[in-house]
């Protein structure tokens, strides 16, 4: 092999070192939803939105943090060995369970924003994504109208972007879940994911 080839070779190989360092970590913290429950990890909705990303050649990579039965108490136990890796971007998915168990809502609202606090602790420049959950309705008006109010309450005060409802036109439509009526479908992960794109674009495009 000439000096030439052998030179080329290594230029080439750092350069992709130097890509692969270069990119950024958005990192999905959620529950069953984000984890993919009932299908394959590449068709939840974290995996379709890394594809997304793929074929904008943007430099972001996709970490899916999504465990079944997290709550968002478990997600402030957890967050501080996912912050051993560097985050640049946090898509807050968490609260489904709390709804589905009635957990109290200063409870919820109290641990989301120990999330936001560790992490912006650790890496001040993150930017944050809240993805607003509902509850069942029959947890009566006042939790619901108050649960709404967690995420968007959460998003404001710590000037972070908001999707209204992490599961709209997908919650309710017996097509579009398991069934279990909880999980969606792949196609149902298909429209979460253009709900999570819709505002998660914008945030990237401002590296």
């Amino acid at each position: 092999m000439g000096l030439a080839l052998v030179v080329s070779l290594f230029c080439g190989m750092l350069i992709h070192a130097q890509e692969l360092g270069a990119r950024k970590t958005v990192l999905f913290l959620g529950d069953s939803l984000t984890a993919g429950y009932g299908l394959d990890e590449a068709r939840a909705f974290p995996s379709l939105v890394q594809a997304k990303i793929d074929s904008l050649k943007m430099p972001f990579e996709v970490i899916n943090a999504g465990l079944s039965g997290e709550t968002t108490s478990g997600g402030l136990r957890r967050i501080d060995w996912l912050l051993r890796r560097k985050v640049d971007v946090l898509v807050l998915a968490l609260g489904a369970n709390d709804a589905l168990r009635g957990v109290p809502l200063d409870v919820a609202h109290e641990s989301l924003q120990g999330i936001v606090d560790k992490i912006r602790t650790k890496y001040v420049s993150v930017k944050i994504v809240v993805a607003g959950m509902e509850a069942p309705p029959n947890l009566g008006e006042e939790y619901t109208r108050g649960f709404r109010g967690i995420f968007t309450d959460l998003a404001r005060k710590n000037d972070a972007a908001l999707i209204p409802f992490l599961l709209d036109g997908v919650a309710g439509n017996a097509d579009l879940n398991l069934p279990d009526r909880i999980h969606p479908t792949e196609e149902g992960h298909r429209i979460i994911a253009q709900n999570v794109w819709h505002v998660l674009e914008p945030v990237l495009k401002t590296f």
